[in-house]
Parts: structure tokens; C-alpha cells; sequence
């Protein structure tokens, strides 16, 4: 009756964790992390990651209503961090894809296998090209279906820059910062146990101990045995922060952002230029690139700026622009000079209508 207290227990065989499963897990992990796994969580890249967010999600979208600010902001973050970004088309919308899968043809996305992220797990979903928004930065001709994150593109200054953070973290954790040294004669670890318990709570206070000067370990004291010496590393030989900002400068560049906008002591046309800088050299193109993705996939011409919801521009300028525009309007007017005239006019300075300016 009692045979089951006696049985022994069936032995659960599991896979090791140095297996060929465990390699599989931490490679896939590795590719949807990012470059590195590590540079991702520095306050530097983070920095910039939230500004292509935020340039993504106030930016103008025209001719379809799925690109909501929600939809773009989530797809500037995939991009800065994994350098491509899938959504797939619903009814309802786009749905934000976690992973997935593809097969191609003459290099050309034919078909996906997504997964989907809920609340209780994932699901996965088969869908062809056509239901899939997929946006890819820095292709290589390799694999030009893949999309190559900054940071992947630069792994060593990556690396680096979260190794000198991760040492000045273990600097200021571990080191004797502000602790010191100072030489007492001989007494019991009692005694100077108690002696540097005093020492304790008195800052800004004069403290007086007696001390005397004796011989010991066959040679005399030093005179001044009160005389302290300092443990704080000095970090200054190290070069730590010329290193640290160094690499700052080097990821900020890589985002396509002015090392300039990092700098304590910018002013305003320098944080304006590097605005312009980040919407009209990086941020732009890659609108460009999702619009024409958007416009093949839905049907409908899509156009995406980034330029004028971030104010990317010189504002003097333009108003000033503005002005020399009106002006000379005004005196095409008062020339009575044909629509054609004044088009062959701007077309000399490539503002005229297919001046095929290169």
C-alpha cells in the first residue's frame, strides 16, 4: 500500500548549459540586442537614441494614417538600436514585430515568419512582403534584407566607452576614495582601533592626539609620524577623461549627432546647427527611405518630414529668404516678365521646376 514512499524519483534530463542549444540562444540574443549587448545601456547612446525618437514622432507624415507617432517613434528606436524595424499592416493598423524571419529572392524580401509580443507571450504570424513595413539602415551588399545598427558599425568605440564607464564605476565602489594613511607608533590593534574611532564625526573639528617618535623595526621613526599619506587613486595619469569624452564624441558621430550638442558649455546656433545636422544628413534620408517603403507597401504616395516639426533650419535665414523672395516677385511683377521667364530665372540658381540640378 505504501510501495509509492519507497519509489525513487524519475531523474529530469536537461540540457547543459555549454550546449549547441545554449550557443544558438546566446547568438540570437546577441542580434536582437544590438552591436554589442553592452553599449546600448550607456547614457550616451540612450541620448541618442531619444533624439531620433523624438524627431520620429513629431515628424509630418502625408498621404496615410498607419504611420501614427506612436508607429514612428517605436521604429526610430528599432532602427538606432537593431538598424531595421518590421511592422506588420493590419486592419487596425501596424503591429510592432519583436523578431522574425525572412526568405528572399534576388536579395528582395519575399516572405516573413513574426513574432508578435503580448502581454502573456508571443504569437507567431506568417505574412508575404506586401503585408510587411521593414525599414533597414546601413545595408550591406552582402545582405542587403539586413539593416546594420551604429553601433554595430562601430563596435570598438562602443566598447570602449562602456569600459571606462564600467571602470569609473568600480572606481568610485571600490577605491579608498578620501581614506588615508597616517603612521602612529607601535600599540595594540585595540588602541588603534579605538584611535580611529575617534577620528570619526569630526570634520571642520581640531583633533589633538599625543604621539611620540620611537624606535622600531631597527631604525628610528620618522619625526613627523602624524604626517598622513593620501589613498585616492589618481586618476588623472590614466587618462580616463579624455578617453571618456573621446569615445562620447565617437558614438555621437556614428548617430549622426554634432559631438558639439554634448559639450557643457554649447550655446544656441550650436545646439541649432546640430539639429540641422541630425535632421538633414541622418534623419531624413531614413524618413525618405520609410516613406518609400510606406508608399510600395500601401498603395498610396506617402511623404514623411522631419525637417520642418524640429525646426531644423535657420529661422533668421529663411525669414530673411522670405523677404529677397517677395522682392523679387514683386519686381518680376512690376517687369511684367512671363511665368516662363521667371522659371528659367530660378532654374539658373536650381530652384526652377526639373532644373536637373545635380
Amino acid at each position: 500500500m505504501f510501495g509509492w514512499l519507497k519509489r525513487k524519483p524519475a531523474v529530469e534530463t536537461r540540457a547543459s548549459g555549454t550546449g549547441y542549444t545554449a550557443a544558438i540562444m546566446a547568438a540570437r540574443e546577441s542580434y536582437i540586442s544590438g552591436g554589442s549587448g553592452i553599449g546600448e545601456l550607456t547614457a550616451t547612446v540612450q541620448a541618442c537614441v531619444s533624439l531620433w525618437e523624438g524627431a520620429f514622432a513629431l515628424a509630418d507624415v502625408q498621404g496615410t494614417d498607419l504611420l501614427t507617432r506612436r508607429s514612428m517613434g517605436l521604429l526610430a528606436r528599432s532602427a538606432a538600436l537593431r538598424g531595421e524595424a518590421v511592422m506588420l499592416i493590419t486592419d487596425r493598423g501596424l503591429v510592432a514585430v519583436s523578431d522574425w524571419e525572412l526568405s528572399t529572392r534576388n536579395g528582395t524580401p519575399r516572405a516573413y515568419r513574426l513574432s508578435v509580443s503580448e502581454a502573456a507571450g508571443s504569437r507567431t504570424e506568417t505574412a508575404l512582403a506586401a503585408e510587411v513595413i521593414h525599414l533597414r539602415i546601413g545595408s550591406d551588399m552582402v545582405a542587403p534584407w539586413t539593416g546594420t545598427a551604429p553601433l554595430r558599425r562601430a563596435s570598438l568605440t562602443a566598447g570602449l566607452l562602456q569600459a571606462v564607464e564600467t571602470a569609473l564605476r568600480e572606481v568610485f565602489v571600490n577605491a579608498p576614495l578620501g581614506s588615508q594613511i597616517v603612521p602612529y607608533p607601535e600599540a595594540s590593534e585595540v588602541e588603534k582601533d579605538k584611535l580611529g574611532r575617534a577620528f570619526r564625526g569630526t570634520r571642520g573639528k581640531v583633533v589633538l592626539r599625543e604621539s611620540v617618535t620611537v624606535s622600531a623595526a631597527g631604525g628610528p621613526a620618522p619625526m613627523q609620524d602624524w604626517k598622513p599619506n593620501d589613498l585616492t587613486p589618481d586618476l588623472s595619469r590614466a587618462m580616463t577623461s579624455q578617453t571618456l569624452d573621446a569615445a562620447r564624441d565617437a558614438i555621437c558621430g556614428v548617430f549622426g549627432v554634432l559631438p558639439g550638442l554634448m559639450n557643457s558649455a554649447t550655446t544656441g546656433p550650436t545646439v541649432r546647427e546640430a539639429q540641422r545636422h541630425l535632421a538633414g544628413w541622418t534623419l531624413q534620408p531614413m524618413a525618405m527611405l520609410l516613406a518609400e517603403e510606406c508608399t510600395a507597401k500601401l498603395g498610396t504616395e506617402v511623404m514623411i518630414d522631419v525637417m520642418r516639426p524640429v525646426q531644423a533650419f535657420d529661422v533668421g535665414g529663411r525669414a530673411r529668404a522670405l523677404s529677397t523672395i517677395i522682392e523679387a516677385m514683386a519686381r518680376a511683377k512690376e517687369l511684367q516678365l512671363s511665368p516662363d521667364e521667371v522659371n528659367t530665372a530660378l532654374t539658373l540658381v536650381n530652384w526652377g521646376g526639373k532644373d536637373a540640378a545635380a
